[in-house]
């Protein structure tokens, strides 16, 4: 094996550390017992392996270890059991649980266990990093640094993302996540983009890619793609590599944004295998390592440590509802966990307007610190009057309310007409914090809403 990998000659050490790392060195060997479903019974193996270690099934099968007891050790595959049968071999596969990324893996697609898609070589990083990495100790992580701008107006002003926050996005199906997503890949201010597409549709990838994404998006971006006709241990793994690569880029202190689209699907992944390994059903069928795994996932992502230098993971995890039901337990569980949630609204949507964003629902747990006085004072005006507006806006829509009735309300009304065109928004039409909230000052004023703010600064003079 080693000589073919010399007499090819890999034209550098990199590639030549990738081949050698795809050498078989299992020492522990068994035999396939049973094969049922999703699971694969083996013996043999001893006490040698753990939770979490991998195995190769045949010779050709990559597996990993999901339960084990005094009759064996029980296999999920990272593919199909097609054509394994009682009696096959089982070879434990030792440090199989890393990947390494590098600088070469920007403007890549690879799927969940680092392999390039686009058949191309991709050269391995300078050393490997756990698929499941602990989080971080809570007392090493900095604070949440300044704004990220994302060119987005609806997000720069009613839910601003600090540096090392994380954010849910939530919505139904077809509602402009993956649009969304695009548009933060293209427009956010961060050094390196990485976007995990967990369990998306075969057919959508190229789509998102070439179209949504486009070369400007692909430049700075590093994509794990796992579709949702793979296995449920790939899907699983695609999170976890998206945010081992995160993790990566964050220590060399770069500034990383990872989308990861979605974290439902990584739910539905994580309950197929606890199911197959025997976990009993619990909150609407899903099991209790669910609800283990996504906290371990989530927290990952954040501020960088404030003891050494480097990056942070700026973090945004879509979830799809079922139903837009924004309380089933994934979505709830994750709302809890996140630092703020942006929700899209099928309604919204339906009206024509992108991104849906339903500014009443969406909040920014980095307000007010990531707003200065001023921007707080007009986000604060506009909510308000939204906020009236949505109040009376059925009375107003049969006629039940008469113009004039109250200053306030009349002005909330007519300010709601202007703001749909400024939450509205181009996919590639990018807008400045500034010139957002500069804008978003002269519609109040056209409305005739008070704002109650101090000392005006020369940038937001003459905006009327």
């Amino acid at each position: 094996m080693i000589e073919s990998l010399l007499m090819e000659r890999p034209t550098t050490f990199s590639q030549l550390r990738s081949e050698m790392r795809k050498i078989p060195s299992s020492l522990v060997s068994g035999k396939v017992i049973s094969v049922g479903g999703l699971g694969l019974m083996a013996s043999g193996l001893g006490e040698s392996a753990k939770i979490g270690d991998r195995a190769l099934v045949a010779g050709r099968i990559p597996a990993e270890v999901v339960a084990t007891d005094s009759e064996g050790i029980r296999l999920l595959p990272f593919g199909t059991w097609d054509g394994i049968g009682r009696g096959d071999r089982v070879e434990l596969m030792p440090g199989a649980g890393d990947i390494f990324p590098g600088q070469d893996w920007i403007g890549r697609v690879v799927d969940a266990f680092g392999e390039p898609l686009d058949g191309l070589d991709l050269p391995d990083g300078p050393c490997g990093y756990p698929l499941r990495n602990t989080p971080p100790d809570a007392f090493d992580r900095r604070v949440m640094g300044g704004k990220l701008e994302t060119g987005i107006r609806a997000i720069d002003v009613f839910t601003p993302i600090c540096r090392g926050q994380r954010l849910g996005i939530f919505a139904g199906s077809g509602v402009g996540k993956s649009t969304l997503m695009a548009m933060l890949a293209r427009q956010a201010n961060a050094d390196v983009i990485v976007i995990g597409l967990v369990g998306e549709r075969g057919r959508e990838v190229q789509d998102f890619l070439t179209r949504d994404l486009g070369p400007e998006g692909m430049a700075r971006s590093a994509v794990v793609v796992a579709t949702s006709d793979q296995p449920p241990l790939m899907r699983r793994q695609a999170a976890f590599a998206a945010t081992s690569i995160a993790e990566f880029y964050r220590d060399q202190g770069k500034q990383v944004l990872l989308m990861l689209d979605s974290v439902t699907r990584f739910a539905t992944a994580q309950r197929e295998i606890g199911l197959a390994a025997g976990e009993p059903p619990a909150t609407r069928g899903y099991t209790p390592t669910v609800f283990t795994e996504l906290p371990r996932l989530l927290e990952r992502s954040g501020p960088g440590s404030a003891h050494k230098e480097g990056g942070d993971i700026t973090a945004l995890y879509t979830v799809l509802v079922d139903g837009d039901d924004m309380n089933e337990p994934v979505a709830d569980t994750v709302r809890g966990i996140l630092d703020g949630h942006i929700v899209l609204d099928r309604k919204i949507a339906e009206s024509g307007r992108y991104p849906a964003i339903n500014i009443a629902k969406s909040v920014s747990r980095s307000l007010p610190d990531c707003h200065i006085a001023i921007e707080l004072a007009i986000m604060s005006a506009a909510r308000r009057a939204l906020a009236r507006h949505a109040d009376i806006e059925d009375l107003a829509r049969i006629g039940a309310y008469r113009t004039g009735t109250d200053p306030d309300t009349d002005a909330a009304i007519r300010f709601a007409k202007l703001a749909d065109g400024f939450l509205g928004q181009g996919v590639r039409a990018p807008q400045s914090s500034e010139e957002a909230f500069a804008t978003l000052y002269g519609l109040l004023e056209e409305a005739g809403v008070k704002v109650d703010m101090p000392e005006l600064p020369t940038q937001y003079d003459n905006v009327v």
